[in-house]
């Protein structure tokens, strides 16, 4: 199995991950947060979607699809164009608002496709290349993809388990 290969199951984990965690979940659910401060299931996987949605269009060279196809439209949201959510208070979190898990499935199909078209070209020096010199040592294309997925993995994770506390809460 090459690197690449690898990369590409782990993508589509992620994938499988979002549309388990929020498959049949209404705006309630959704936007449930367990305390003040806390997360919703809606702006993790947001979140999620647009960290790898920069960061694979980055590494890249490419545009993103929030951008490119219209996401950032259709979200509607009341927030800078280029926001990943990093960084993001209860106010930020409380703006990622969605009608339904479709949105959010919808965009997260279409990073994902993106970064399939971006890992099937890889070949195994391209994994070295350095993508970001702000760091020390510089990162490497190899290593922001396996940042990604890891975040990625994290925050997925996360969403689930709200999908447990959203679905007891309303029991």
């Amino acid at each position: 199995m090459h690197a690449k290969d690898i990369l590409i199951d782990g993508y589509g984990r992620i994938q499988e991950e979002v549309h388990a965690a929020l498959q049949g979940l209404g705006p309630d659910e959704l936007h449930f947060r367990p305390a003040p401060g806390a997360n919703s299931a809606a702006w993790l996987v947001w979140h999620l979607t647009r960290v790898q949605d920069d960061h694979v269009a980055d590494a890249f060279g490419l545009d993103q699809v929030w951008l490119s196809q219209g996401w950032e439209k259709r979200f509607g949201l009341d927030l800078p164009r280029h926001d990943t959510g990093y960084g993001h208070g209860p106010e930020e979190v409380a703006k990622v608002r969605v009608e339904s898990a479709e949105l959010l499935t919808g965009y997260h199909d279409a990073v994902h496709e993106q970064t399939l078209g971006a890992l099937r070209g890889l070949a195994a020096k391209d994994l070295e290349r350095i993508v970001d010199e702000r760091w020390d040592p510089p990162v490497t294309l190899g290593a922001r993809l396996v940042s990604v997925l890891s975040d990625d993995l994290q925050h997925v994770g996360q969403a689930a388990y709200l999908r447990g506390l959203a679905q007891s809460a309303a029991a």
